[in-house]
């Protein structure tokens, strides 16, 4: 398989307008957006930084390595994930749209910043992986859900989506082999094993 025809498999499942920027830079990916939807510098080295503590840097490149944070950013504008539908009953202080929909990047820097008293990107590593590991506990939790869900839960979806997407994830993290390849009635498993991300019986981005 050429590399051409890898990066068109990028964005799985993405809008044609996300399709349409594949295979240029973060910033000029980002560059088409309107300036109300565009993110600001902050935003984009927070989604980099969420994106890295979500998936960190292993013997393969973590997820803020490879750009998922510009890929966030995009599906965002773009309402992948249902970001776009307006939220009923949101909570005081949410950063709607005038539609109704959430700024999920203005809720993420409010919450994160809110919780780290200040700057959440000036606080050390440990204690913004912890901070973000109480949100994530938080969003999904063990008993019921909240009424209206934590917006947490589809950024995260986003990360892995990105990640899990692109070549890096899709051919280094996981195995990749080319459809059809070869059949194959019974394959032994051992630890370790990385997943086929070839394989969506298999394989869940949340």
């Amino acid at each position: 398989m050429t590399e051409q025809a890898w990066n068109r498999r990028t964005f799985l499942g993405a809008a044609t307008a996300l399709a349409a920027a594949l295979g240029v830079s973060p910033a000029r990916l980002l560059a088409g957006l309107p300036a109300s939807e565009a993110p600001t510098a902050r935003h984009s080295a927070l989604l980099r930084e969420v994106s890295q503590l979500v998936i960190p840097r292993t013997d393969t490149a973590g997820a803020g390595d490879v750009g998922t944070g510009a890929f966030v950013s995009l599906a965002l504008a773009h309402g992948l994930k249902d970001t776009r539908a307006p939220i009923k009953d949101a909570p005081a202080g949410w950063p709607l749209r005038a539609d109704g929909s959430l700024r999920h990047d203005l809720w993420l820097e409010r919450t994160l910043d809110q919780r780290a008293g200040g700057d959440f990107l000036a606080r050390p590593p440990a204690q913004r992986h912890a901070l973000l590991a109480a949100l994530d506990a938080e969003a999904f939790p063990a008993g019921p859900p909240p009424a209206v869900p934590s917006p947490w839960r589809a950024i995260k979806a986003l990360i892995l989506t990105g990640y899990y997407t692109s070549e890096e994830g899709g051919s280094k993290e996981l195995r990749y082999e080319a459809v059809p390849g070869r059949w194959d009635p019974d394959i032994a498993l051992h630890k370790g094993d990385r997943a086929f991300s070839s394989d969506w019986t298999a394989v869940d981005f949340g």
